[in-house]
């Protein structure tokens, strides 16, 4: 990467970690974004409202590759001292969805200067930690015709600047289930004059390990009780009302599918049993992200020729990334870029990208662009 090119978008990434933006509130950071693209290169560019991309093309004829980075920010606040922190209480770039970015604007500035030869299109995406960004985007891959896409996350536990990868689930499955089931109050004193929703509750918590066990599962399957909220803290009346909040997770999306079927079902008899009405709320929906053998292995292939370490992933992460909206349509990787063995994890206080790996990302992009 030319050097120039390096100081263009590390200046860009600590001007978007200064001004984080949460999912689908993107709106300064997709401007600056377009600006820095207009200024610095000759790209065509496509508004799309919540997110864009940008366009150096090669000809009709050629083959369509698009890379994705996508650009919100954390609802936490920023705590370590850096000269270019965050300015916004309560907002922070604590995944380093702002190095993301800044990595995909310089290897723009790469392809602007050097060609291709192939029609690659740059992605910008906003609301990945909600799951709902991807979603908003894959039109792209239907309207061009995209052959092949990628993307990369910067991960800490890995070595400096290395690259990870696993053929196959990447990523798990997950979404946000909450249960509501809904009674009658009762004076505290005759609690049997009313419907309680907190056996209901518990008996569910209770089929939770049923329902994940290895024995009936093929893959990894979780189901985490992330809050129970059961009446008001009011000591004269019984409970009538109570949410329980779960994050459930699969290697499997049928298996996801399947865990939130039997959760369904058993809730839906529990209101029988007891007189409850149920009902179920959805969010932060993620699919599986998948990584398909040849694309991956191109990936294998650039890491190589260009002496970055590889790491042969073995196993995927529990954790949830909405690329996989993209490969359910063609094909695709996504790959990782290590922050260092013991370089502080994303999503806590003492994280920062780092970024030297701007540099490693845009020529791993390159190799790519060039197969």
């Amino acid at each position: 990467m030319e050097n120039v090119n390096f100081e263009l978008a590390k200046k860009l990434r600590h001007e978007l970690h200064q001004h984080p933006e949460l999912s689908n509130e993107e709106v300064w950071t997709k401007k600056h974004l377009i600006e820095f693209l207009k200024t610095h290169t000759n790209l065509k560019i496509v508004d799309k409202g919540n997110w864009f991309y940008a366009i150096y093309q090669a000809g009709i004829d050629k083959p369509n590759i698009a890379f994705r980075a996508d650009f919100d920010a954390l609802p936490m606040d920023e705590v370590i001292d850096l000269p270019w922190a965050s300015q916004f209480p309560g907002k922070a770039h604590k995944c380093g969805h702002d190095g993301h970015a800044a990595t995909l604007a310089g290897f723009a500035l790469e392809i602007n200067q050097n060609g291709a030869d192939k029609n690659i299109f740059f992605l910008f995406q906003p609301a990945e930690e909600t799951g709902d960004g991807a979603i908003q985007c894959v039109d792209l891959i239907k309207e061009h015709n995209i052959d092949e896409i990628f993307a990369y996350h910067n991960m800490s536990g890995f070595p400096y600047k290395s690259v990870g990868i696993i053929d196959g689930t990447s990523f798990c499955a997950s979404k946000g289930m909450t249960i509501h089931l809904e009674g009658s109050p009762a004076h505290a004193s005759q609690p049997e004059t009313g419907t309680n929703p907190s056996l209901a509750i518990a008996n569910i918590i209770k089929m939770i390990s049923e329902f994940t066990s290895p024995e009936i599962n093929k893959g990894l399957i979780l189901c985490t009780v992330v809050q129970i909220d059961v009446g008001e803290r009011a000591f004269g009346i019984a409970a009538s009302k109570g949410d329980l909040r779960m994050t459930i997770r699969a290697l499997y999306e049928d298996e996801l599918d399947r865990l939130q079927e039997n959760l369904e079902n058993f809730a839906k008899a529990q209101g029988e049993e007891h007189g409850l009405k149920v009902s179920f709320y959805y969010n932060d929906e993620f699919p599986e992200t998948i990584n398909h053998k040849e694309s991956a292995e191109k990936i294998r292939l650039i890491a190589k020729s260009k002496g970055i370490e590889l790491v042969e992933q073995k196993e995927a992460f529990r954790g949830s990334e909405d690329f996989g909206h993209y490969t359910k349509l063609t094909k695709g990787a996504y790959c990782l870029i290590g922050n260092g063995e013991d370089y502080p994890h994303v999503h806590t206080n003492e994280y920062d990208f780092r970024d030297e790996l701007i540099e490693t990302g845009v020529e791993l992009f390159k190799g790519l662009a060039e197969l």
